[in-house]
């Protein structure tokens, strides 16, 4: 087993009564793509908000990139990544100007951001679209370039939340390009996702059904034990125990 970059033991999100997460255990390695499944109410956002420094635990332990999630929240969100659904980026930005604001954000140099700036442009194929605003460019495009500006500051691990919603099959096919590149790179990756065929592009995959971690284990293992010919017969075995209808 590799580096440990991602550790929780018996983490609970509790309001009142309430327990959004219940008791969770579960490590994630260096440059693993860790899936983090569950339908609505599950209690995945509560878990991510928790492990990306956003919010605290009502109980059990934690730690991200080897920081506690009580007492060392700002350090998290040094060495993480964040990208949702809505992109992060600001579309009245040009494309250019949201890659050297959140290199300021992240705390990089001018020198660094031009010379990052630069390579993400032409890697991307965006050097006719540079000076474009963002709003103006087509969704694909626009979630290429919000996970490549999560990225940008190389964090050691990067948090996607839902990031192929709306997108067509082939654009999402390339996006994964991008993950298991990052992956490669030794970026860790977290990541929920709605569309059970990318569950089968992660090393591992936890399923979680109101507020506890029902399932966890490689794609092709969960199918077997299940029975399943897809993730999708597996997910639905264990979401149609649910009763929460949303987070």
């Amino acid at each position: 087993m590799g580096e440990q970059v991602i550790v929780c033991k018996e983490l609970t999100k509790r309001f009142g009564d309430f327990y959004a997460v219940n008791n969770i255990s579960f490590e994630v390695n260096k440059g693993e793509i860790f899936g983090f499944l569950g339908a609505n109410g599950a209690g995945k956002t509560t878990a991510m908000r928790i492990l990306c420094g956003l919010s605290y635990p009502s109980s059990g332990s934690a730690t991200v990139a080897g920081f506690d999630v009580y007492r060392q929240q700002d350090e998290i969100k040094k060495n993480i990544g964040y990208m949702s659904q809505k992109f992060s980026l600001y579309e009245n930005l040009t494309v250019s100007e949201n890659i050297e604001f959140y290199g300021g954000v992240y705390g990089l140099s001018r020198a660094v951001i031009r010379e990052r700036s630069a390579a993400l442009i032409q890697t991307l194929g965006l050097e006719k679209e540079a000076k474009k605003l963002v709003g103006e460019l087509p969704l694909g495009w626009k979630q290429k370039l919000a996970f490549s500006v999560a990225i940008f500051h190389r964090p050691q691990i990067v948090f996607l939340d839902e990031p192929t919603g709306g997108v067509d099959p082939v654009t999402r096919r390339q996006f994964w390009d991008m993950i298991y590149e990052a992956a490669a790179g030794g970026i860790t990756v977290f990541v929920t996702t709605h569309y059970m065929d990318e569950a089968e592009y992660c090393n591992r995959v936890t399923i979680m059904v109101d507020g506890k971690i029902e399932a966890l284990d490689a794609p092709q293992a969960l199918k077997q034990r299940f029975g399943a010919g897809n993730m999708e017969e597996v997910f639905y075995q264990l979401a149609r125990s649910a009763k929460r209808s949303s987070d």
